[in-house]
């Protein structure tokens, strides 16, 4: 069994040691420009291996890839395009300085991401006069978050001082830590993109999700470029199969980098997944957050977020232009929570339950956090009740498939498909085992449909049919044709209407001859027809074999109505448009024909007309029935 693999990032106000505390576990220098040597400065991501034994737990090794992140408000944009996808996180504060501002928008970011695994490192503990004061000033600044709980080790990454502490910190952490979760939905959020010489284009980034294999055919979205994966590294080493929860570099076929000139390439804020799980979208309903801490010298971004306003949208390595819109308010102030609309520039492809930060368009400051509910909304649904219901529940348990089902059904009736939820972050297999739980829902073949309004369609159905009876008793029953356009249009798929009758016809309604009737219908002339009635079964009774004209059996309406209530029920056939017949006398027409081919092999009109005793005005036609 491989070892368990995690993803570490740093975090944390610039000139604070991030880096240098990396190197320190480590043994690699995470800055790799040439500028942020010169300078001294992380600007971009920096990334490192680090093979942590759990001192513990003997034989216990933690694979983790960790990622530096820039402390310089300059590069925020960079910093949460690298800490998108963590499992805990290394919060770096100098002993020197205390909570800076950095630390505190850095440690904002990590809550709105649902990082709240960690440790937090008191660096250039070399300087700590007053270790108690300042262990106690950074205590106080996690007090009533998720972090106050955390371990706080004092180190110092020249000497080595508290290093081992560190490790043996973060493996306690790691220890409690779910695996990366496999949903079968590989994504990887390019962050790096590169190429060497001989290898083509290769992109890195950390894989979340699923599992990528060589050879295995991805998309890059949001621009849908096909491709497909050559090779495979974790960590320098070539390997056949990547494990989410894996830094993972993949070399892609007959890709370009994107540039100016070519901007169909691969580049940062990209991500790499498999085709079909889901399709780009322009509408984002979602959920926000606003804290009400602060971010020192920022007061001024504590101001609403107007309904309206343009937002950046920091979403795994990327960052996108969105406008930001709410329903029954105006704005979204410090301390509140809201389900919003986020329209966005141009069409991205994401998943239901991803999360993300809102930072200022202009200023770039982070203004909020959030997830989404809703991954394939629409403009125009947003401010309706069932949309509204549907957010609701889901911004109470986000993480609950069940939820995300009944909130479906509870506004649409349906589901299409056999697996629903694909465009989430849920496992087809969560799902399904959702369903067989499920006693209120029903799988229709082609669809889960709410069984309470499944049952509405078959009742309003059954009682169009019991209406027609009461109506017109003489009738035989519903036409399907008047049946369809009574429940149509509170079918999800017109397909579900043959369903619809076959489950009635298992509910003591029958179907035939276009028609739909309740079983224990007995059809009955009304009284002004009586009379016309028994007249003509007396009229085709009395020479079975050889019956009046129809225009012989009809001189007035009376008798045409009343022929027209025969023929419905089946007491009498027709043959053509002048000869009818009893049904008795049809079906011994029927029998006689048949049994003198089976004795004969071979008979000729004429000689059936002399086995039935007819006429050529009644036996052509009934022929011609038969035939049929």
């Amino acid at each position: 069994m491989s070892n368990p693999s995690f993803i570490v990032a740093t975090a944390g106000h610039i000139d604070h040691g991030k880096s240098t505390l990396i190197e320190a576990l480590s043994g690699t220098n995470p800055d790799r420009l040439p500028e942020e040597r010169r300078r001294g400065m992380t600007i971009d991501l920096g990334f490192a291996h680090l093979e942590l034994a759990d001192p513990e737990q003997p034989g216990v090794v933690y694979d983790l890839g960790l990622i530096d992140v820039p402390g310089h408000a300059d590069f925020v944009k960079n910093m949460v395009a690298g800490v998108g996808s963590l499992d805990a996180a290394l919060l770096v504060v100098a002993a020197d300085d205390g909570w800076m501002p950095q630390t505190e928008e850095h440690f904002q970011i990590l809550n709105y991401l649902g990082v709240t695994r960690g440790v937090v490192a008191v660096t250039k503990a070399d300087v700590m006069e007053d270790r108690e004061t300042v262990m106690l000033e950074i205590a106080e600044a996690l007090k009533g978050t998720a972090w106050e709980v955390v371990e706080l080790v004092p180190v110092c990454a020249i000497s080595g001082e508290g290093l081992d502490q560190l490790a043996a910190a973060l493996a306690r952490v790691l220890r409690s830590t779910p695996r990366p979760k496999d949903a079968g939905k590989p994504r990887l959020f390019v962050d790096r993109v590169f190429s060497p010489k001989g290898a083509g284009t290769v992109v890195t980034g950390t894989l979340a999700g699923g599992k990528l294999a060589v050879g295995q055919e991805l998309v890059i979205e949001p621009i849908g470029v096909k491709t497909r994966v050559r090779g495979l590294q974790h960590h320098h080493h070539r390997v056949e199969e990547a494990l989410p929860g894996t830094r993972t570099a993949v070399q892609l076929h007959d890709v370009a980098i994107a540039t100016a000139d070519h901007p169909k390439g691969v580049k940062r804020g990209q991500v790499l997944m498999a085709a079909g799980v889901a399709e780009a979208s322009i509408t984002l309903d979602v959920w926000l957050e606003r804290t009400t801490r602060e971010v020192a010298g920022l007061e001024w971004a504590r101001k609403p977020i107007k309904t309206g306003q343009l937002v950046r949208l920091h979403l795994g390595s990327g960052n996108y232009e969105a406008r930001v819109y709410f329903e029954g308010r105006r704005e979204l102030a410090p301390g509140e929570t809201a389900v919003a609309e986020l329209r966005l520039a141009e069409p991205l492809v994401v998943l239901g339950g991803d999360v993300f930060v809102l930072r200022d368009w202009g200023r770039a400051f982070t203004l909020a956090g959030g997830r989404v509910l809703d991954a394939a909304a629409h403009r125009r649904r947003f401010r309706k009740p069932g949309q509204q219901a549907l957010l609701a529940a889901r911004a109470a348990d986000p993480g609950d498939p069940a939820v995300w089902l009944r909130s479906q059904m509870e506004r649409d009736g349906w589901i299409s498909g056999a697996v629903p939820l694909r465009q989430t972050r849920f496992s087809d297999e969560e799902v399904k085992a959702c369903l067989e739980t499920m006693s209120e829902v029903r799988w229709l073949g082609s669809m889960w449909v709410a069984a309470a309004a499944w049952e509405s369609v078959l009742d309003r159905a059954a009682e169009a049919v019991r209406a027609r009876h009461r109506q017109q008793p003489e009738a035989l029953g519903l036409k399907l044709g008047e049946l369809r356009a009574v429940v149509e249009p509170l079918l999800p798929d017109p397909r579900l209407f043959e369903m619809m009758l076959d489950e009635l016809a298992a509910r003591g309604f029958k179907r035939g001859a276009g028609l739909m009737r309740a079983a224990d219908h007995a059809p009955r002339l009304p009284q002004e027809l009586l009379a016309a009635g028994d007249h003509l079964r007396r009229a085709l009774a009395e020479k079975p074999m050889e019956p009046p004209s129809v225009k012989d059996l009809t001189p007035s309406a009376t008798e045409l109505k009343a022929l027209k209530f025969l023929l419905d029920i089946g007491e009498a056939v027709r043959l053509d448009e002048k000869a009818v017949m009893s049904l008795a006398g049809y079906e011994e027409a029927r029998k006689r024909i048949q049994e003198v081919i089976e004795a004969r092999g071979r008979v000729t009109a004429s000689e059936l007309r002399e086995v039935l005793g007819t006429t050529r005005r009644i036996l052509i036609p009934l022929l011609e029935k038969l035939d049929r």
